[in-house]
């Protein structure tokens, strides 16, 4: 958890790396589970459990382990689908 965060999201349940992501809920619900196709020949489940306030429109941000991990992955585009 990055910040202040207390490594809870906005549902309710606990930030899980590589499963919590955050969403803006106007485009997707929270609750949903979401698939990420980074085009590495995997579909990737996710589940959108949190808000941003850096998280504005067509923008997901993905629960990594340590802040170091974060800014290895960095910043990249993917395709999103949600259910």
């Amino acid at each position: 958890i990055c910040g202040t965060g207390d490594g809870y999201t906005a549902t309710g349940t606990e930030v899980t790396p590589w499963q919590s992501c955050a969403v803006d809920p106007l485009l997707i619900p929270l609750g949903s589970r979401v698939w990420v196709d980074f085009g590495d020949g995997a579909m990737h489940e996710l589940f959108a459990e949190d808000v941003g306030g850096a998280v504005n429109g067509a923008h997901i941000d993905i629960a990594v382990e340590t802040h170091q991990e974060a800014l290895d992955c960095g910043r990249d585009y993917a395709t999103v689908y949600w259910k």
